[in-house]
């Protein structure tokens, strides 16, 4: 059984048609690339997997659930993370308790965890996570004194926290330099490795040929190609559509 099963998903503002008729799926265990041209539908996608939009018509299903239009807490409690084009810290907050509140949903409450600052599991977890992502030694900083690259590190790891089947990625890789694109790079296949399903969407076209194993590719809110990266890079539709030939 697929993990994620979009099923002619649909979605209109007013007269336009950000989605018509979208199917995929996605496998446990994936790294799935979805691509297009600016204005294809990419985000509008992952906004009505995660609930942040209603779908105009067609379905959602994880492990099998209908979960079309249910809230966005009750789609990240199912098991859904995800990262925003924008990302979407508490500035104020230290790098530690960014990650605490993204497991607010897990155990105990967010108010009650920032003033026991003692090894909760959650807490274990977050440094376990900062450690693997190389910014363990920032958790007591505030996130908005961060460099983007890391404010980029920490969002991903924000992510991670809830432990979830599914993690949805929007641009990952967007604004970062070179060094930072490759240790991003390293952290998803590393976690792909050990079992972590993701969804990835990216305009860097040289990361998303070569992290993912197959590339679903929009435009104008419709799926006109699938397949490999050498399938994908050869198609005539996808050239036309995305590279303008």
């Amino acid at each position: 059984m697929a993990l994620l099963e979009i099923r002619n998903l649909t979605k209109r503002f007013f007269r336009l048609s950000a989605l018509s008729g979208v199917s995929l799926s996605v496998e446990p265990g994936e790294l799935l690339g979805v691509i297009g041209p600016n204005g294809s539908g990419k985000t509008t996608l992952f906004n009505c997997v995660t609930g942040v939009l209603a779908p105009s018509g067609g379905h959602v299903l994880f492990r099998g659930e209908d979960i079309t239009g249910r809230s966005p807490d009750i789609v990240y409690q199912r098991g859904v993370a995800r990262t925003f084009q924008l990302i979407q810290l508490f500035p104020e907050m230290t790098v530690l308790e960014n990650m605490l509140v993204a497991a607010q949903e897990r155990t105990g409450t967010l108010l009650s965890r920032l003033l026991r600052r003692e090894e909760t599991r959650e807490t274990a977890r977050a440094r376990e996570l900062l450690e693997f992502l190389g910014i363990a030694r920032l958790e007591d900083n505030l996130a908005s004194n961060l460099s983007y690259g890391q404010q980029k590190l920490l969002d991903f790891g924000m992510a991670l926290m809830p432990d979830p089947q599914l993690i949805l990625l929007d641009e990952p890789m967007a604004g970062v330099n070179p060094t930072m694109i490759k240790n991003l790079m390293g952290h998803i296949l590393a976690l792909n490795g050990r079992g972590y399903t993701f969804v990835v969407i990216e305009h860097n076209m040289e990361v998303v040929m070569s992290l993912c194993r197959r590339i679903v590719v929009l435009s104008q809110g419709e799926r006109i190609a699938e397949g490999t990266p050498a399938e994908i890079a050869d198609n005539p539709l996808v050239l036309d559509a995305y590279f303008g030939r």
